[in-house]
């Protein structure tokens, strides 16, 4: 018999708590199970495993992101727009760094992950519309959103790591990277 008031919904709140407190690594079963005071074996009445459960935060965790990005997003275009989203993304990674890192997680390549990647598809997609405002061609957006992604992650990683200890201030590193980040894009070569 599940433990009253145990249901898939409650561990994966549990699982969250898990991300918030101790980052995406420490998730385990063994760690929800003592959040819910329960014995792992009786998680798997709730869950298929480590593994899935593992999907499903990360589902959250995306979806999540694909909000704020939306809502940062708004009403604005190209430059304005990625800039928003950029900050939509570090303020979710500072805010909750285990969420951001189970956002970006190892789950790509899990074969039993189609829906997540499709969720995650939606934040994508964003981004590229907001890149394609930049006149980037079509086919280099997914470069563009790439080089966006790997800039914002870049930045976000050493800033949570400590690795900014110089004095200059960080929010205006970060929005010079932005700023000639989407310059550069826009002044993209001719095809």
């Amino acid at each position: 018999m599940p433990r009253a008031g145990l249901s898939s919904a409650s561990v994966v709140a549990l699982a969250l708590d898990v991300v918030d407190d101790e980052g995406w690594e420490a998730l385990t079963l063994a760690a929800v199970a003592s959040r819910a005071g329960v014995a792992v074996p009786s998680l798997y009445k709730h869950v298929a495993g480590l593994p899935a459960l593992r999907r499903e935060v990360a589902g959250v965790c995306v979806d999540e992101l694909t909000g704020r990005l939306t809502a940062a997003r708004g009403t604005l275009v190209g430059a304005p727009a990625v800039l928003a989203m950029a900050q939509a993304t570090r303020d979710l990674a500072r805010e909750h760094p285990g969420r951001y890192q189970a956002a970006q997680g190892d789950w790509p390549l899990d074969p039993a992950a189609d829906d997540l990647r499709a969720r995650a598809a939606r934040a994508v997609e964003q981004m590229s519309a907001a890149v394609g405002e930049l006149d980037v061609p079509a086919d280099r957006r997914i470069d563009a959103v790439r080089a966006v992604r790997a800039a914002v992650h870049g930045f976000v990683t050493l800033e949570l790591a400590g690795g900014f200890g110089l004095p200059q201030d960080v929010d205006t590193s970060f929005d010079y990277l932005i700023t000639h980040l989407t310059t550069g894009l826009t002044a993209h070569p001719a095809a």
